[in-house]
């Protein structure tokens, strides 16, 4: 299983979630989506929910990763 890595830092929403959305929609199971600010973190993590994923966060300087998966 590869992880779907989707870059959205410099985005403003909703294009971190659309991207996420597609992702998932598209069959990703296993995604990490990296932003840069707490706005877009809360709300991928929102479309997280959504789909029931489980989510860990961290940050790196200034970027805020949020992996999710199925499992």
């Amino acid at each position: 299983m590869s992880t779907t890595k989707i870059d959205a830092r410099g985005l403003s929403c909703p294009q971190p979630v659309v991207l996420t959305s597609k992702a998932i929609q598209g069959g990703a199971d296993d995604l990490e989506v990296m932003v840069d600010n707490e706005v877009s973190k809360e709300n991928v993590l929102r479309i997280a929910k959504k789909y029931n994923l489980k989510t860990e966060v961290r940050e790196e300087g200034q970027d805020i990763i949020v992996q999710m998966s199925k499992s």
